[in-house]
């Protein structure tokens, strides 16, 4: 693949969610190329490079599975053995299958609706700061961030001291 072809695989991938940046792409091929993991294809009559994964780019990636699939499975099995982690319900992101479900449908949904636009601005804005770098927008942003989870921290109180009556 070429490396727009990889941002638009990773975009259809995550159903839109999740558009990487070129500034994100091409310096990892880079590296992956630098290390030996990719290589090179001759450039095609558009002119377009494209990679593939080399025998050692096929093993660091089967290494990757498997550290995901261990960690999946240690989190299994402390989801399992712990009645308190189980009782709280952990939350998973709207994207992989919201807690959401004792809300009203509607309700359900809007929740999940803004939170994938929270997670897309939020990758939208680490892309941003990657290609330019401004400390006034990172304070903003790290403000806004600690204001919002103070405000979900306060709501969280609320609801403990309501449940605890």
């Amino acid at each position: 693949m070429s490396g727009s072809e990889i941002i638009n695989e990773i975009q259809n991938r995550t159903k839109g969610r999740w558009k990487p940046s070129p500034g994100s792409i091409y310096p990892l091929l880079a590296w992956l190329q630098d290390n030996g993991h990719v290589k090179e294809l001759p450039t095609d009559q558009g002119g377009m490079k494209r990679y593939e994964l080399t025998a050692s780019g096929k093993a660091l990636l089967e290494g990757q599975r498997k550290i995901i699939t261990e960690q999946r499975k240690k989190m299994e099995e402390y989801v399992e053995n712990h009645q308190d982690f189980r009782k709280h319900r952990f939350f998973v992101p709207p994207f992989m299958g919201a807690p959401w479900s004792r809300l009203p449908s509607k309700k359900a949904f809007e929740m999940r609706k803004t939170i994938r636009r929270l997670a897309a601005a939020f990758f939208e804005l680490g892309d941003g700061l990657e290609e330019q770098t401004s400390e006034k927008a990172f304070d903003e942003a790290l403000k806004l961030l600690n204001n919002t989870a103070e405000k979900l921290e306060e709501i969280n109180q609320k609801l403990k001291v309501t449940k605890d009556g």
